[in-house]
């Protein structure tokens, strides 16, 4: 580990050790283990490199020499400025620079039962749920900012569904990022707990009002019961001049439906480590995303989906459209463990190059250890396909128009398999004027 980066590591833990004699120490004795492990973790994990196989792509060496600090002041945000981001008429969480916004926050018609709060509140008011669950699907020795973000996270989202409820409309949490300097830190945190028999859909939206550069370590933990049906988005729109690294694990229980569908376009650096696991006979998933960059950006994801069971399906499918010199790396694994007989897993990866400079690599895989399973994989890259835009011109297009359609056309493919209409048309709005910006240049073959 070269100086700087231990140089680095240092300042994290005294970090550390200034917000857990602070703002931490009122947290119950569980929880402080839990940080104080996260950050002998991260001591111990240090920042990755290119060295190690699962970020050969993708550097963080901006991250590592940066030593971000936990974010100290929250901005007053008015309602105004969230106009554009919020989706229809549902309840929402808003968080300012990591920390609970209430004024902004809404609340309303949620099922008798069912928790929609702060995690500060539901460690008051439901610690016995948040100390089963919180820490306990994604590790913090899984890597660095896994371990930051345990460390260091102090609030986020708490979504509690109990058994055979239904919540009609979706539940909408809004991380907002606004700095007056650079180098500020958020970690939030979000656990989502959804008992047998019941059925919720869930929105994270990454907003950033302002251009500063900063991080975000963000960890999500869903766990979808027996039977339960669960649609999780996340739209991420933080600052171009912002990094984004992000870890969400999932797990299923027996005959349950979960879908994960993630769209980001902001952050000049975005990497995601998604873990699915099948851990009840019966179970579906779907894993689902878009990714449309351009200029400096660079977009990572990192999928595992893991079959532990029988009997289960799952379907992955990430599109992506580069434009500049903006970069995609995606790694997807799938996993069928000794046992999980009539496994049925498809995993596909697409990028669209609208200029020769742009670059995706694209490694998906497959681990079987079971002999009665059917599992596909498969992935594409290159520039707009010749024979369609002639089809298109020869029906009277012109050129712009036929490259316009096809770049859509690319896009809402994914798009179409979520199921929230009013999270679809919103996502159909921003992916249309994204386009729009756009000037689609033939990539070289």
């Amino acid at each position: 580990m070269t100086q700087t980066a231990m140089t680095t590591t240092d300042r994290y833990v005294a970090q550390f050790e200034a917000v857990a004699g602070n703002g931490a120490a009122a947290a119950p004795a569980w929880l402080k283990s839990l940080r104080s492990n996260a950050i002998t973790q991260f001591a111990a994990l240090g920042f990755p490199t290119t060295k190690q196989e699962q970020w050969r792509f993708t550097s963080v060496r901006d991250i590592a020499e940066k030593a971000f600090r936990p974010a100290e002041t929250v901005p007053q945000v008015d309602l105004t400025a969230l106009e554009p981001y919020l989706i229809g008429d549902m309840a929402r969480l808003v968080f300012v620079n990591g920390r609970f916004a209430a004024p902004l926050s809404s609340v309303n018609d949620i099922p008798d039962g069912v928790v929609f709060s702060s995690l500060t509140d539901a460690l008051a008011n439901h610690n016995d749920i948040v100390e089963a669950h919180l820490g306990k699907h994604v590790p913090a020795d899984y890597n660095a900012f896994a371990a930051l973000n345990t460390a260091f996270a102090l609030d986020g989202a708490f979504v509690y569904v109990p058994k055979d409820v239904t919540v009609e409309n979706g539940l909408h949490v809004i991380y907002v990022t606004s700095f007056e300097e650079d180098g500020a830190l958020t970690t939030p945190r979000n656990l989502i707990v959804v008992e047998s028999g019941a059925r919720a859909d869930v929105i994270e939206s990454y907003v950033g009002l302002s251009d500063r550069n900063s991080l975000t370590a963000a960890v999500s933990e869903v766990v979808v019961g027996d039977n339960a049906q669960v649609e999780c988005y996340r739209i991420q729109r933080e600052s171009e001049n912002a990094y984004h690294v992000a870890n969400t694990w999932s797990t299923q229980g027996r005959d349950s439906n979960y879908a994960f569908h993630t769209v980001p376009l902001g952050s000049r650096l975005t990497r995601h480590d998604i873990r699915m696991v099948m851990n009840g006979e019966g179970g579906q998933g779907i894993l689902n995303g878009l990714y449309v960059t351009h200029g400096q950006q660079h977009v990572d994801h990192n999928t595992i989906l893991e079959h532990a069971t029988p009997h289960c399906e799952s379907h992955e499918y990430f599109n992506g459209i580069l434009d500049d010199h903006s970069r995609s790396v995606f790694n997807g694994r799938i996993i069928v463990r000794p046992g999980a007989q009539k496994t049925d897993s498809k995993q596909t990866n697409n990028n669209l190059l609208l200029s020769e400079n742009a670059r995706a690599d694209s490694q998906p895989q497959l681990e079987i250890y079971a002999d009665d399973v059917k599992c596909t994989h498969g992935a594409t890259l290159g520039p707009m396909d010749q024979n369609s835009l002639f089809y298109l011109q020869s029906r009277g297009l012109n050129a712009d128009d036929a490259r316009n359609m096809l770049t859509y056309g690319f896009g809402i493919e994914i798009l179409d398999r979520m199921k929230v209409p009013v999270v679809r048309d919103y996502l159909d709005g921003l992916i249309r004027s994204r386009l729009a910006q756009y000037r689609p240049k033939q990539a070289a073959s």
